[in-house]
């Protein structure tokens, strides 16, 4: 029974693990570089944007209207909180960059959730109409903004861009930023043309990040689109896009998230109309291309007020902003167990200030609490282990006879008077194995999806614990105290399938080497643990007892006179 329960723990985690690390997607080829088309001359085009007819002579291009309030040049508006220093271009009234100052990229500087490696992309907040004429004016039109720059202290903070030219445009944008919520922007838009009103498609270009795909177990997946609809979070893979390109209805958020990051519309209105197309870009040299996922939202009437999210996936920091935004972190089947286990990560780290030894001490906390359900199991394993003899005997007698013989009833009848005999349980050594897989698993999914752990450092030559282990120290450490602890744990295995076991180690140490360190951190010390209570078990129960095989008359007898011995019990009463 045991035996079974450890092999569904293996093959779980090779399930859950060894897919990960020696599967990963594949990665999509670089784009096919097609030769451009050649457009026709601007005197071809006619007003409005389109092309006329074979015959006809295309009107002049129409000058541009003369700008009424407008600034005088481009330039850049730095808005700056305690968590992030973004800024705009008062062409286009648009985010230009927007670094996190307490996570870095692979510069190791602060991390720019804007893409600056796609040349001629959309930035955050352009304005797009159903009139390219328009749409290019609101694009490259130079707005006035309120401030030269703008420091979010205690109270919020409004930054408006405004332009208005000759020909009855007029362009209004507000962002409106809230020191509770330093990822948090409010957006408000207005476009008149004349006297009508505009309702514009809010662009966000691509996201997220570098584009830089990482392989394995590193923290750098590609970005996919995400959208929280009906209760329930989906995601599609950047190379499923295409498909799902248009999502639409009551949408609870929508955007583009990575493993650590989300950039996504909060919707006060519905319905929302949400769009996504991949960017891939050429990398000279590589096999494959940087990746991003471009996304724009349209609102059911000229954004008022909206929100949108910006910043890393931390469950505090979701929350705050909107408690169904946290399930943009995807916990698993065990997020019940997952969130209050790092709850506790968190609570530990407050006072020990590095999360490797917070990730020990939580282990330790959790090993101990676990300890009188090992203790259980590993007794009655002991048990199991010193009625195999019989057990072996008993089931040898039956071995010539086949399943369906009526007669192989009496070799279950037969065990079970043994353990019932001996006070063993066979159930009773897996069942307390099975209540702690939950924490397992629970653990796993924490660990690996934990931004805590990004780029947290542990100690010497371990800089970032969401990382694999530059040295391969610890996954070494980790199979070694596999195999102790393989050979102190009783088992009812043959010899042949024990020595099968002892392979496990060399499995397990080969799928960790690429793991983050902290998930191999946290299997090493619950191994080390596990050793520690293994050896005072044995301590508490005393060495190994073996039981002789009686012979099969012996038994009959010993049934019989107790047999007897019961009638006449009975007929005395």
């Amino acid at each position: 029974m045991e035996k079974r329960v450890l092999l569904a723990v293996v093959l779980s985690f090779i399930v859950l693990y060894g897919y990960q690390a020696f599967f990963p997607p594949p990665r999509p080829a670089p784009p096919v570089q097609r030769a451009p088309q050649s457009a026709p001359p601007p005197s071809a085009v006619a007003p409005g944007g389109t092309v006329p007819p074979p015959g006809v002579e295309a009107a002049p291009p129409a000058a541009p209207a003369a700008p009424l309030v407008a600034d005088s040049s481009e330039r850049n508006i730095v808005v700056e909180n305690d968590a992030v220093r973004a800024t705009f271009s008062s062409r286009g009234a648009v985010l230009t960059s927007w670094r996190l100052k307490r996570y870095l990229g692979p510069d190791r500087q602060p991390l720019d959730l804007v893409p600056q490696n796609v040349p001629g992309s959309a930035r955050p907040f352009t304005l797009v109409t159903d009139d390219q004429t328009l749409t290019a004016t609101i694009r490259n039109a130079l707005y006035k903004p309120s401030a030269e720059a703008l420091n979010v202290g205690s109270a919020p903070a409004t930054l408006a861009f405004e332009f208005k030219d000759a020909g009855g445009v007029a362009v209004r944008k507000e962002f409106t930023f809230d020191p509770q919520h330093p990822y948090v922007i409010g957006f408000t838009a207005s476009v008149m043309r004349g006297d009508t009103a505009v309702i514009p498609i809010v662009q966000w270009g691509p996201a997220l990040g570098t584009g830089i795909v990482g392989g394995g177990m590193t923290y750098a997946p590609a970005p996919q689109p995400v959208f929280y609809r009906d209760q329930k979070v989906t995601r599609i893979g950047i190379d499923d896009v295409p498909e799902g390109r248009v999502q639409e209805g009551a949408l609870g958020f929508a955007g583009v998230d990575d493993h650590y990051f989300l950039s996504a519309a909060l919707p006060a209105r519905q319905p929302l109309h949400v769009e996504y197309d991949p960017v891939l870009v050429p990398v000279d040299g590589a096999d494959h291309g940087l990746q991003f996922v471009s996304w724009a939202v349209k609102y059911p009437a000229a954004p008022q007020n909206e929100r949108f999210f910006v910043g890393p996936k931390d469950f505090d920091v979701l929350a705050s902003v909107n408690r169904d935004l946290v399930r943009a972190i995807d916990f698993g089947m065990f997020s019940w167990l997952v969130v209050p286990l790092l709850r506790a990560l968190k609570w530990i780290n407050g006072y020990v200030g590095n999360y490797g030894w917070s990730l020990i001490l939580l282990t330790v906390l959790i090993n101990l609490a676990m300890f009188p359900l090992r203790h259980k199991s590993v007794v009655s394993m002991r048990k199991m282990q010193e009625l195999q003899p019989e057990v072996k005997a008993i089931q040898e007698r039956y071995a010539k006879l086949k399943m369906s013989d009526p007669a192989r009833q009496k070799m279950n009848v037969e065990l079970m008077n043994l353990y019932r005999e001996r006070g063993a349980n066979p159930a009773s050594g897996c069942v307390p194995m099975l209540l702690t897989m939950p924490v397992l698993f629970a653990f796993y999914a924490m660990l690996s999806v934990a931004i805590e752990l990004r780029g947290a450092p542990f100690v010497g030559w371990i800089k970032d614990l969401s990382v694999y282990d530059p040295l391969f120290v610890t996954p070494v450490l980790m199979g070694i105290t596999m195999v102790v602890q393989q050979r102190m744990t009783p088992t009812t295995a043959d010899p042949v399938q024990q020595k099968m076991m002892m392979f496990m180690p060399i499995v397990f140490t080969a799928m960790f080497i690429w793991a983050p360190s902290g998930l191999v951190l946290y299997w090493t010390v619950s191994n080390l643990w596990a050793i520690g209570q293994q050896a005072l078990t044995n301590r508490l129960i005393g060495p190994s007892v073996s039981h002789a095989v009686r012979p099969p008359a012996e038994r009959r007898l010993k049934n019989a006179g107790a047999g007897k011995s019961e009638q006449a019990s009975k007929e005395r009463k």
